[in-house]
């Protein structure tokens, strides 16, 4: 008998299942396609004779120890949902299912209360690191009951990517916190690529360098405090070379970037609970912007299109390349400094108790953010005391007093040139407006108050609802 079952053989849950095999647990495993069951047992080697092969939902129940976890690994939406109505027939009292897809967490916590009227238990997992991650070590991000945890956790601490030994999963909170977590570990990937690849632009644009001369850049900036997943795959991307063309292959993959959805999650939750993710909305819009790609090709013939050449308008390439390091890093501190914070108003709302410092650390590998950043965030949590804004806290408060003359002057370099910045611009504007004492949000009031009677406060006066002369005849 296996001891967890397993619904959808694509890249992930194929991956999942081959994890927890190699990692000496027992699996049932079942896909629609039956072609496709054989095949993956087929082509699993000496792994096979842990993974039990499943043609039927009857099947896959039969062959697992009752209570029994089944991981449902299939797209997010109604197909979690088609795949959990199946199985509930075949299911007894204490069983329990597993979302481990990209899960809105809204849907994820009416899952909770559907199948605990059932009597079932509900898990729901954020997972991340892709292809490799899943088949070596993702980080896992777990939201439901410490008992429904408790039931699965050695299987998932086994399968985790470890960080100094450390296991990356954990038990994040209740309902949808696990999922919710992924959720903006997904923003923050959009905003982090975003701005490398503005990065990248500037100096494709700007400066006109090649793309192996960029690859030594980046490769030359992962053994500093950008040393990251995505800095170290930028490297790989820009040095590799097209066999059809015998081109850079950067430079023949057509610019439209996809997107599947959890950016935009992110970008909405954080509009809903009311705190600033502009690097992250940023990012997503970009993205969106790239996917009309006849539109952009019809603007630039109206209005034409800039030179894009900076010159020595940063210096020497020495000090411009310095500079855009340094951009990168205030922009990516900024972006880290967000999503965590849309994360801590999500737990005050949700009243989730998110160990924010875990998350840091569940992030430290695995993860497609994975970073010597995130390191520097669980030793900022760690050290204790409230944390409003990571912007302010060390060390970032002191990388942000090096880098953000660096991030001004890439970004005003650019928008003279016509260089389109959007994700460092709004990490600039985000950081200007953190520091600006007086903002000009009183003349918004003015305004509101001016056009709908919503009333102000005033610098001289306690309390609230004070209007100006405009309504003194109503």
């Amino acid at each position: 008998m296996a001891e967890i079952g397993l619904v959808g053989l694509g890249v992930m849950g194929a991956n999942l299942a081959l994890n927890m095999a190699e990692k000496g647990h027992t699996i049932a495993v079942f896909n629609r396609t039956a072609e496709k069951t054989k095949a993956y047992i087929a082509a699993a080697g000496k792994l096979a004779d842990r993974l039990t092969p499943c043609y039927t939902i009857k099947e896959l129940a039969a062959a697992i120890t009752p209570p029994r976890p089944i991981v449902i690994m299939v797209l997010a939406g109604p197909p979690v949902d088609e795949v959990g109505h199946e199985l509930v027939p075949e299911l007894a009292k204490g069983d329990m299912l597993i979302d481990a897809g990209n899960a809105n967490f809204r849907d994820t916590r009416r899952r909770v209360d559907e199948y605990n009227g059932l009597g079932l238990d509900f898990l729901g997992i954020g997972v991340s690191g892709g292809e490799e991650g899943a088949r070596h070590g993702p980080s896992i991000m777990a939201g439901g009951t410490p008992k429904a945890w408790g039931r699965v956790e050695k299987i998932l601490l086994d399968i985790s990517a470890k960080f100094n030994g450390e296991p990356c999963a954990a038990l994040l909170g209740p309902e949808g916190a696990g999922h919710f977590v992924k959720t903006i570990h997904n923003g923050i990937e959009y905003a982090d690529m975003e701005m490398i690849a503005e990065i990248y632009g500037v100096m494709r644009d700007g400066f006109g360098l090649a793309p192996p001369a960029m690859a030594d850049i980046f490769a030359k900036w992962n053994e500093g405090k950008l040393k990251s997943y995505l800095i170290e795959i930028t490297g790989t991307v820009l040095s590799t070379v097209d066999a059809q063309s015998g081109k850079p292959l950067v430079d023949v993959i057509q610019d439209t970037a996809g997107q599947k959805g959890t950016g935009r999650w992110s970008t909405m939750e954080a509009q809903d609970l009311g705190v600033p993710a502009t690097v992250i909305e940023a990012a997503v819009s970009a993205r969106g912007l790239s996917a009309g790609r006849d539109q952009r090709l019809a603007g630039a013939k109206l209005f034409g299109s800039p030179s894009m050449k900076l010159g020595d308008a940063l210096g020497t390439q020495a000090a411009a390349l310095a500079d855009l390091e340094q951009a990168l890093l205030a922009g990516k501190i900024a972006a880290y400094a967000q999503g965590f914070a849309v994360m801590a108003k999500a737990s005050e709302a949700w009243n989730w108790q998110l160990p924010l410092g875990t998350v840091a650390k569940i992030w430290r590998a695995g993860c497609i953010i994975r970073s010597v950043f995130l390191d520097d965030i669980a030793k900022a949590y760690a050290a204790g005391g409230a944390i409003a804004n990571l912007m302010m806290t060390e060390p970032f408060t002191s990388d942000l007093k090096a880098s953000e003359a660096s991030l001004r002057r890439v970004v005003a370099a650019a928008a003279l040139k016509g260089i389109a910045t959007p994700a460092l611009a709004s990490a600039l504007a985000y950081f200007d407006l953190s520091r600006t004492a007086r903002t000009t949000a009183n003349l918004i009031q003015g305004q509101r108050d001016f056009f709908g009677a919503h009333g102000f406060e005033r610098t001289d006066s306690t309390g609230k609802g004070f209007h100006g002369p405009w309504h003194t005849s109503v």
